[in-house]
């Protein structure tokens, strides 16, 4: 049995679309690769690497310091997305807040674009990290599936989960929702890719890569 053709049904919030999700996802994947290919072989988007990572060095007795602050950055993010998502809501803003959260997370990327590689590494790397945890915390659902644009792990789960479904069960709606989870996992890998083709060109400069696919996703909303 093939999977449902997936559909952006009116019915879901612009920002919940699947065209949407996937400009998050492609931004999460190439941002992933730019800071392991250009700035220290660390995970800015995704912590799970970097803590692996981090224990391994350690174990080895290899410098091992440089994971940390990444990791403490993401968990950062995590506790000040509510704070900052209150504070959009109380101001009178001509922009949805969401648009907002992606402007910022657009500035502070282009930021890490043109700090200087090597010695500037860290401090590029913990940019990245706080702002694509607020981008989990902001963006969880997309086309009605519960969701991360900045990671793979839980949405091959969740993707293989409701594929099983509808191969076993025929499950149409679990077949639409496997290939929302697919077609996520896929961008991410092509952000991944872009980032990898871009890097010997344009070297530090590849996050501008992100920022363009935050501001298409920002006309998009």
């Amino acid at each position: 049995m093939s999977l449902s053709p997936v559909s952006s049904s009116p019915s879901h919030p612009r920002f919940e679309r699947l065209p949407f999700g996937l400009l998050l996802a492609l931004a999460g994947g190439s941002l992933d690769g730019y800071t392991y290919l250009n700035r220290g072989q660390v995970f800015a988007t995704a912590e799970t690497g970097n803590l692996v990572m981090l224990g391994a060095h350690l174990v080895r007795g290899e410098p091992a310091l440089h994971y940390l602050p990444p990791i403490l950055a993401f968990a950062a993010g995590v506790l000040s997305a509510e704070l900052l998502r209150s504070f959009l809501l109380r101001r009178k803003l001509p922009l949805d807040w969401r648009q907002c959260i992606l402007l910022l997370e657009c500035c502070v990327v282009a930021i890490a674009a043109f700090t200087p590689l090597g010695d500037w590494d860290l401090l590029a790397n913990v940019l990245i990290s706080f702002t694509s945890a607020i981008q989990v915390e902001s963006f969880r659902v997309i086309a009605g599936c519960g969701c991360a644009t900045t990671m793979c792990t839980g949405n091959l789960r969740a993707g293989t989960e409701n594929l099983l479904l509808r191969l076993r069960q025929g499950d149409r709606a679990a077949g639409r929702k496997a290939a929302v989870y697919y077609a996520l996992i896929f961008a991410f890998v092509a952000g991944a890719i872009l980032s990898g083709l871009l890097t010997p060109i344009l070297a530090g400069r590849t996050a501008l890569l992100p920022c363009l696919l935050f501001l298409a996703a920002v006309i998009l909303f």
